[in-house]
């Protein structure tokens, strides 16, 4: 895994979105020569051509974070992954933490009244050795099924400081379907403008549907990459998506949980599943042929996507863009690059 370090400068972390959204900037790796440009998103329009087919992930980013307490007092935080499946109406998988202070049985509270149950670490999970499933996965059962959105908060990321004055920032402009504990980040840069701009340029627009979760953002700590395994996220491609996917000159996607239920229903033949599909060299992608995609934090599983898409340039283009003062991860600005 030291192949997918780098040294990323704390400066470099964007600490706030772009405004305008489409105003982020955008290297452009798309040349088959091997040359860069600069730009911003608001040129994508330009960047594609008529017949190209850009997908998005409409994907929905739930108040999933809840700061609660125990009943002696000590604070607790539980962030809802996705609901339990075969269970219960109002049960979910979680992570709790701290999860070894916190026994199976523990009833979690808000303002005094009872909120959350905690139960045990999922099947499956791991041996319950340490803090939960050593990541802190539990069972939980929410008390009352309004929480999220009577206390919830969106969960930004561990590496983002400052509070966000609106919340729908971070949220996509087309999010529609709640699912998701964290957003597709690439997509936070376009606009409506952006994406009428390129329908009227004849490229076509669809969407997808993939819950951002565990997979996405856990990092990957084995040693080596075929020992990581990724946690199972639903997604769903519309037919028409899929139909849209047949007929495309080309398939640009927009982040990397598009390209992975784009290439996932490839992969399977089903328009709606689980997938645990962990894309790394050597994948051969059948889809996708260019993607946007923010900058990615090191060694992580989006780190290898981006490997696997256009091979070891990526640190080459990575640089280039630290040097150029380019915004990184969530709320960072963005790279168009074709596939090797």
């Amino acid at each position: 895994m030291a192949a997918f370090d780098y040294e990323l400068p704390e400066s470099a972390i964007a600490q706030e979105p772009a405004e305008p959204r489409d105003a982020a900037r955008l290297l452009v790796a798309t040349d088959a020569r091997g040359g860069v440009r600069h730009a911003t998103v608001a040129e994508l329009p330009e960047l594609l051509e008529p017949g190209d087919l850009l997908v998005v992930n409409d994907s929905r980013v739930l108040n999933a974070r809840l700061r609660l307490r125990k009943e002696s007092g000590g604070a607790v935080e539980v962030l809802l992954l996705e609901p339990a499946e075969d269970e219960p109406a109002g049960c979910w998988e979680a992570l709790v933490r701290p999860g070894r202070r916190v026994p199976a049985g523990t009833v979690l509270v808000d303002g005094g009244r009872p909120a959350v149950e905690v139960g045990p670490v999922p099947a499956g999970a791991g041996d319950g050795a340490g803090d939960g499933a050593g990541d802190g996965r539990r069972m939980v059962r929410l008390l009352d099924a309004h929480l999220p959105d009577r206390v919830g908060a969106v969960p930004l990321p561990p590496y983002v400081r400052r509070p966000l004055p609106d919340p729908e920032r971070y949220q996509t402009v087309y999010a529609s379907r709640p699912g998701s504990v964290a957003a597709p980040t690439a997509g936070l840069h376009l606009t409506h403008d952006v994406l009428r701009r390129c329908r009227a340029r004849g490229i076509a627009t669809a969407t997808v549907d993939l819950a951002v979760g565990l997979a996405t953002f856990q990092p990957v700590s084995a040693l080596r990459a075929e020992d990581h395994r990724m946690h199972p996220e639903r997604y769903h491609v519309p037919r028409a998506t899929a139909d849209a996917v047949a007929a495309a000159r080309r398939v640009v996607a927009v982040g990397t949980t598009t390209v992975r239920a784009l290439e996932a229903m490839a992969s399977t033949g089903r328009l709606r599943d689980r997938t645990d599909l962990f894309i790394r060299e050597p994948y051969r992608f059948r889809v996708v042929g260019a993607l946007l995609t923010n900058f990615h934090l090191p060694r992580s599983s989006l780190l290898l996507l981006l490997d696997a898409f256009c091979g070891p340039r990526w640190r080459d283009l990575y640089r280039c863009a630290l040097a150029n003062g380019y915004r990184f991860l969530s709320f960072g600005d963005a790279m168009l690059v074709s596939r090797r």
